[in-house]
């Protein structure tokens, strides 16, 4: 006998068909990450740091390397927190371009646009999914329906 009323999985678990505005999204979420993160490094190593011949900072690119793993995997949780995250780094661009000299100052507009890039991705991404995943819910129910 067959259950009348089964329960559909509600999924955001990244499906092999996933719609190309996903996959754009993902990408450029990774990419900026990855952007922000060579900046910080690049920015308090060598471009302009603090002191000359380095600065202690470039650590604060330290907490960008731990969403990374979550973002190769897909993970729908990081993509939410890591919108998040990222306006502490928007702060500190925005901050800086304020107060800095250039370089200093232009670095730290590249920094509040990576920063701004990342968080539409980010939105995006999961909005996208959730919508995917509530369209495949609905289609399944449907589906179960006609049986």
């Amino acid at each position: 006998m067959q259950n009348p009323s089964p329960t559909p999985s509600f999924s955001t678990t990244p499906q092999a068909s996933a719609s190309p505005e996903v996959v754009a999204t993902r990408r450029v979420a990774v990419a900026s990450l990855l952007g922000l993160i060579a900046l910080c490094l690049a920015w308090e190593l060598f471009l302009a740091p603090l002191r000359p011949g380095g600065s202690w900072l470039a650590l604060k690119a330290l907490p960008l390397c731990i969403p990374l793993a979550g973002f190769l995997k897909n993970r729908m949780y990081t993509y939410r927190w890591v919108s998040l995250l990222v306006w502490l780094y928007f702060t500190e661009g925005a901050v800086r371009a304020w107060s800095d000299r250039p370089p200093s100052a232009w670095l730290a507009l590249v920094e509040v646009a990576l920063c701004l890039l990342l968080f539409v991705a980010c939105a995006l991404h999961v909005r996208l999914r959730l919508r995917a995943a509530k369209r495949q819910q609905s289609t399944a129910v449907a589906a179960v329906g006609h049986d």
